[in-house]
């Protein structure tokens, strides 16, 4: 893959990339109801990985903002959220999507999922990552309340809306256009769409 070059992430699928220290990711958000599930792991050390939990402590608020840096579980800055041209609603609380979620929701039959697709993407490009951590889920909507209770709303973005994140170490950057067609987190269609990225200098 080129610089620059545009990629696909198919509808349903993921995708990985390594990223160089310096280097950012743009992720376009093609059709504007699409939430990707993210993830970074150190390149010398796919056990530190971009982590919510460490995330949440650190900036002491649920949703990330360009301008943030955004830490490992050992609270290193893995990348930089540089850019946002969406309303800013990132989700960090909710877990990849897997087949055991699937299961709860009625399914019967196997159900593309998050997590499959992240040991997917990695294993195509010669890696295997010891776990599925808890994703930084771009774009997905998940209004809190008072009361502290969750729900699953649309995305609030537009076709077309981005993302920019720039590496502040080596890492290896995993997306996944989330295959979620039971609930509306892929917009009122719930039909999952692909979205597309490219690697900046």
């Amino acid at each position: 893959m080129q610089e620059g070059e545009r990629v696909t992430v198919p509808a349903r699928r993921g995708r990985a990339a390594r990223l160089n220290t310096g280097q950012a990711i743009e992720i376009v958000n093609t059709h504007g109801s699409q939430v990707v599930d993210f993830w970074a792991f150190s390149a010398e050390n796919p056990a530190e990985f971009l982590s919510m939990e460490h995330l949440r402590a650190t900036l002491q608020r649920i949703f990330p903002q360009a301008g943030d840096a955004l830490v490992t579980n050992r609270r290193r800055p893995i990348l930089r959220f540089e850019e946002d041209t969406s309303p800013g609603r990132h989700d960090t609380l909710m877990a990849a999507c897997d087949v055991y979620r699937y299961a709860l929701l009625g399914c019967t039959d196997y159900h593309d999922n998050c997590t499959d697709n992240l040991h997917a993407a990695l294993r195509r490009i010669g890696i295997a990552a010891p776990e599925c951590p808890a994703p930084l889920n771009l774009w997905m909507n998940i209004p809190v309340g008072a009361d502290g209770r969750t729900e699953w709303g649309e995305p609030l973005c537009k076709p077309g809306d981005h993302v920019v994140l720039r590496a502040a170490m080596d890492c290896v950057v995993v997306l996944s256009t989330c295959p979620q067609d039971m609930l509306p987190i892929n917009g009122a269609a719930c039909t999952p769409t692909e979205v597309h990225y490219r690697i900046l200098s």
